[in-house]
């Protein structure tokens, strides 16, 4: 763009209006920034592609105060499983006040982010449809196709939300690299006159089936059939053959409302982000949907940008910061990418050696607490920490905080601000207090050094980022020189003002 050229009309524009464009939107929103989420369907689907909200999305939208509406709407499930193996992960002895996965309709979840979105200040435009996009130094162009024609919108950022299809990551020139499909699951939603006891599955030699419950009396069969791998389209009569062979019973099931099937191609973006576009969510990373982690790792991915994002479109941190968001976020995609790909060879695995497998691992979950641990971090999100660029850095740094004392630091993070927290009874000093406020950090009294366990242990401060993962943290005694030098250094080099 030249130098006399019209200047970006949008700060930002985020392509996609599913969950993780909106909550997106929401953040940067929240921060300011008005956002305009461009939408190529008419209408939001009736169709929930995930069913399941993992205890990281919940702290997330509690971390904002917008989780008491899902909670209140959805049906708490303590155990979860993992490659569908007979054992299942017990969720509730995990780190937080959210020791469940949450099963609650995708379509549901959209409603309710959409309405926080547009509450909080995002326009949301449906049936505009990005056809092409353009980048230079200063912004980026978009051709959109929309109900009363084409039209040009540029923005100084743009999202690409928009899904494993994504038009935003193809036109930006980023590769997408991974595995092709080499087994196909099924899907169908249906009334079953006689429907089995909850979490049912079953699993042998003719394949894999799952059946869950779904609001209004419909039930989910899904699973893994080696009969029928192609990319036809499902049929009724199929889903109640593979039923018969797998289960023994097709469940009386009628009135199907979706039918489907999905591959276990796997593929990760090369990068999260190329000059003024990013990527989240799906048009980041693609996946065989085991687990249920799809949705919960592309809000967790708008969790990590929003904040940046709004920061660097206001002024108020150099674009180096957004470089953060794809250090961090792309490690967690690699990691996703690993354990779904281990879930698809779990369920779609019928050989001798893969049933095998599935014994010990099961036996492994049930008799191995680490081990059943470990898996359940990965699916709830929980153990997800982001590396600190300086190797001195305090060990907490890039984990995420967890206070045990009910909700904990969750309500601190409401206005997407950081937060300083103070351990102890001394007073914080003067300069301390002064450099936050300038900083636009709120400090808070905390009893983690006493309560959060080994790790907090003699910690006398803590800086957390609006994402709720430790930013900075000191074990200098409260009430020294030493801690107020450290802690003002802090404040002063954070990479954003707020």
């Amino acid at each position: 763009m030249s130098e006399d050229r019209e200047p970006a009309r949008h700060q930002v524009v985020i392509v996609g209006g599913g969950p993780v464009g909106l909550w997106t939107a929401h953040e940067l929103a929240l921060a300011g920034v008005r956002p305009l989420v461009l939408e190529q369907g008419e209408h939001r689907s009736p169709h929930s592609k995930a069913l399941g909200v993992h205890p990281r999305t919940i702290e997330v939208l509690a971390m904002r105060g917008r989780h008491e509406e899902i909670l209140a709407g959805g049906r708490p499930m303590p155990a979860w499983h993992f490659g569908m193996l007979d054992n299942r992960l017990d969720f509730r002895e995990l780190p937080t006040p959210f020791p469940f996965m949450l099963a609650f309709p995708q379509s549901a979840t959209e409603e309710l982010l959409e309405r926080y979105a547009v509450e909080s200040g995002a326009e949301v435009r449906r049936g505009h449809e990005v056809v092409s996009l353009t980048q230079d130094d200063t912004a980026v162009t978009l051709q959109v196709r929309g109900p009363a024609g084409t039209y040009e919108v540029t923005a100084r950022y743009v999202v690409g939300a928009d899904g494993t299809r994504s038009t935003v990551r193809r036109q930006a020139g980023i590769g997408f690299p991974g595995t092709e499909t080499s087994a196909y699951g099924y899907l169908g939603e249906v009334v079953l006159d006689s429907p089995p006891p909850a979490g049912f599955q079953a699993l042998n030699e003719a394949g894999r089936l799952l059946v869950v419950p779904l609001p209004h009396g419909r039930y989910r069969v899904t699973g893994y059939d080696p009969l029928h791998q192609h990319r036809d389209p499902l049929t009724l009569d199929e889903l109640r053959d593979a039923a018969r062979r797998i289960a023994g019973t097709d469940f009386g099931m009628r009135d199907p409302s979706w039918l489907t099937r999905f591959g276990n191609a796997t593929r990760l973006a090369a990068s999260y982000r190329t000059g003024r576009v990013l990527l989240a969510g799906d048009a980041a990373h693609s996946h065989f949907p085991a687990g249920g982690v799809g949705l919960n790792v592309g809000l967790q991915d708008a969790m990590n940008l929003g904040w940046k994002l709004a920061a660097v479109a206001q002024g108020r941190a150099g674009s180096e910061l957004l470089d953060t968001y794809h250090f961090e976020r792309h490690a967690v995609g690699e990691e996703l990418a690993e354990h779904t790909l281990a879930q698809s060879a779990l369920i779609t695995g019928l050989t001798p050696d893969v049933t095998a497998l599935r014994s010990l691992l099961s036996d492994a979950i049930a008799e191995a607490p680490d081990f059943s641990r470990m898996l359940a971090g990965k699916l709830s999100g929980l153990d997800t920490a982001y590396p600190p660029a300086d190797a001195d850095a305090h060990p907490l740094t890039g984990v995420r905080a967890y206070d045990p004392e009910g909700e904990g630091i969750l309500p601190l993070l409401h206005d997407g601000r950081p937060v300083l927290l103070a351990m102890g009874d001394a007073p914080v000093p003067g300069e301390v207090a002064e450099r936050a406020a300038t900083a636009g950090v709120s400090v808070h009294r905390s009893r983690l050094s006493t309560t959060g366990g080994d790790h907090w242990a003699g910690v006398s401060a803590a800086l957390l980022r609006p994402d709720g993962h430790v930013w900075w943290a000191t074990e200098q005694p409260a009430a020294t020189a030493g801690f107020a030098g450290e802690t003002v250094k802090a404040l002063d080099t954070l990479p954003a003002r707020f």
